[in-house]
């Protein structure tokens, strides 16, 4: 049951989403948690769905941890979950050089223990050196104590013309003190050694989202996540729906600057939004409303936001009003007044 057709306002659902969909892809930094702690009303949220029949896979552009170890987390945070519930990107990018490189070849790894299990796994050899003979290089995030010579390691095997391949180029990533950088800024200090440019698997783009369908076998899948241009534009390019939890990265003023495809079918405040229905968001002449609040671009020159009651709902009518108004581009208005109407 897809919205993908309308990309112009939040879609409503008189079902919970739970209901609707059979399986929840969710994204894991952000969502689930931060900085290895619970975000607030993730457990029981997650348990409700799962208990209610939903299938909870957990998929995340975080190639640092094995699968096993992810569940293990989750499980003590007081999730059950399979390592066969869980989806990364490092399994993503093993699968892709495996299609592309002859079984057993040596493989330079500038990452963590979750890429090098996922690279065993579909039969190629993790090496740590330039100099130990590899015929290709592939990064994932290493968590905060990777040493800055491993990126020199992955530029010199760059630089002399092998294939290089990435498990995801998210900038950042979040945690209990913060943003912090993720695998992205570290490719970039390859990218700007060598002037290269990687193969990424990870969300948005479609290796990633074929290893989710391989592995969960979802027919109505919802996807989870917090960031508009890995989980909302991954479920853009796979024509799935998708919601967006403001537990991350995403604030409210980049929601309405969204283009096509980072606009999520629904939008929540955090996953508690899979227990309920979604309010429709309705279009009367260019006037959006949703609950108890209108949103309208005055003049083409203004966001104003009027009303009053849940400002979530002020936030999906404010989409409505940005998301028409900028069509197939992203909405330039200031959207500073309106948002702060909403005290989100």
């Amino acid at each position: 049951m897809s919205q993908q057709q309308d990309r112009y306002r939040p879609s409503g659902s008189s079902a919970a989403l739970s209901a609707a969909y059979d399986t929840a892809l969710l994204d894991l930094d952000g969502v689930v948690y931060a900085g290895g702690e619970a975000i607030v009303h993730a457990v029981e949220s997650l348990t409700t769905a799962r208990d209610g029949g939903m299938h909870l896979a957990y998929v995340t552009n975080n190639a640092l941890r094995t699968p096993d170890a992810v569940a293990e987390h989750l499980t003590e945070l007081g999730v059950p979950a399979e390592a066969a519930d869980v989806i990364t990107s490092a399994q993503a990018v093993a699968r892709l050089m495996a299609d592309q490189l002859p079984a057993g070849s040596r493989v330079l790894v500038v990452g963590g223990e979750g890429l090098r299990v996922a690279l065993r796994e579909r039969g190629l050899v993790p090496v740590e050196s330039a100099d130990d003979g590899p015929v290709a290089v592939v990064q994932g995030y290493g968590g905060p104590e990777l040493a800055w010579g491993r990126f020199a390691e992955a530029s010199y095997a760059v630089a002399r013309g092998l294939p290089w391949y990435a498990s995801n180029t998210d900038l950042t990533i979040p945690g209990a003190r913060g943003i912090a950088p993720g695998n992205g800024a570290a490719v970039e200090v390859v990218r700007i050694a060598t002037g290269a440019e990687p193969q990424v698997a990870g969300k948005p783009l479609p290796p990633m989202h074929r290893e989710t369908v391989l592995r969960t076998g979802a027919e109505r899948p919802l996807v989870v996540g917090d960031r508009l241009d890995t989980d909302i534009e991954g479920a853009f390019n796979g024509g799935v729906d998708s919601l967006l939890v403001l537990t991350g990265v995403t604030d409210a003023a980049r929601l309405l600057a969204a283009p096509p495809q980072h606009r999520p079918t629904y939008v929540d405040r955090d996953l508690r939004g899979l227990l309920t229905g979604q309010p429709e968001v309705t279009d009367a002449g260019g006037v959006f409303r949703c609950g108890g609040w209108t949103a309208v671009v005055r003049d083409g020159e203004e966001l104003v936001l009027e009303g009053e009651g849940d400002p979530l709902d002020g936030l999906r009518a404010l989409c409505g009003a940005a998301w028409t108004f900028a069509g197939d581009g992203a909405f330039g208005l200031d959207t500073g007044k309106a948002v702060a109407a909403l005290g989100l």
